[in-house]
């Protein structure tokens, strides 16, 4: 992470430089000048981040408390606002990771919240991270609850009846075969996690979506990709759409209408008027790429246009207009 340290605090008087408590973790003690060493006060301080954190990856906002906001970066780490983005404070900075992906508040638990490491696209300088973190108490404090191999997150969901169900979509290392790569289920907030869907130790999971009215159906996307330092493996065979209809104990591939060439990134979200419809947005080869829909919970697919982010590899998330 790029940042500016700044040397502040006054040189010739007997001045305290108060350190913050900015992670969560234990307040430092004060830095106190002395007679003898006049130069103890000085601290360094951030001024940044700067540069290299300037992509956010996800930004997620309290159901009950529109004014409160947890915003992801992809090298600097998580901030919190309680005034919608009048002031912002950072509450990662004592922990494993710099480099974020997906952070995700509890629907029936606000201070619950949940934080995915590792950004979730495929460039050279996109940082792993080491797993997932829980906080309890609104982002105050954050335990490492797992996955600590998967090294990049695509997606975490919550089972809106239990707060304890949640998935997460792996997509595994980028420079290497292996990892936990795969979709992840816990069922007891954490503790331990299951594998519930893997493809192949070079194809992980980028997106994991539940249906609101029956969370026990259950969409996921995998994707192949590998990284070279000359060369980008973009997509593969192994690249899908998936459905469980029994929490994903088991699953079955849904192809119908879909492109039947080798397959990239691909994004996933339900109508919130009608969960019967599904948006995917697939990077595909040749003129194979576009934006699909379902109508009928995903057994048949038509192609809408050929629109596909002009980069999938950093842009694959559809965020439907909720009314």
């Amino acid at each position: 992470m790029a940042a500016i340290a700044l040397l502040t605090g006054t040189a010739f008087s007997p001045v305290v430089a108060q350190r913050g408590n900015r992670g969560g973790g234990p307040a430092e003690p004060p830095l106190t000048a002395t007679a003898t060493d006049p130069l103890a006060a000085l601290r360094f301080r951030s001024i940044g981040p700067a540069l290299t954190s300037g992509r956010l990856a996800d930004m997620a906002i309290d159901p009950r408390n529109p004014h409160l906001w947890y915003v992801a970066t992809a090298g600097g780490g998580l901030w919190k606002t309680t005034n919608a983005g009048l002031t912002f404070a950072s509450v990662f900075d004592n922990y494993g990771s710099y480099s974020m992906c997906c952070v995700l508040v509890d629907p029936k638990n606000s201070n619950i919240v949940w934080l995915a490491t590792g950004e979730n696209t495929n460039h050279r300088s996109a940082m792993a991270g080491d797993g997932i973190y829980k906080s309890t108490d609104a982002g105050a404090t954050w335990k490492r609850v797992g996955l600590a191999l998967s090294e990049k997150i695509g997606r975490m969901a919550i089972d809106p009846r239990n707060s304890d169900v949640v998935y997460v979509a792996a997509q595994g290392p980028l420079w290497a075969a292996g990892g936990e790569r795969g979709l992840y289920k816990t069922t007891d907030g954490g503790v331990t996690w299951k594998p519930a869907l893997q493809i192949s130790e070079n194809t992980g999971i980028t997106d994991v979506v539940l249906d609101p009215r029956n969370p026990d159906v259950v969409y996921a996307a995998s994707y192949q990709r590998r990284r070279n330092p000359g060369l980008l493996i973009g997509g593969g065979p192994e690249s899908a759409i998936y459905k469980s209809e029994n929490a994903g104990a088991n699953w079955r591939k849904l192809t119908n209408g879909l492109p039947t060439v080798d397959i990239g990134r691909i994004g996933l979200a339900l109508s919130p008027q009608n969960a019967d419809v599904i948006y995917a947005t697939i990077a595909a080869q040749g003129d194979a790429s576009g934006f699909f829909r379902s109508a009928d919970k995903g057994e048949t697919w038509v192609k809408q246009s050929n629109w596909v982010a002009g980069d999938p590899q950093y842009y694959g998330e559809i965020t439907p207009d909720p009314a």
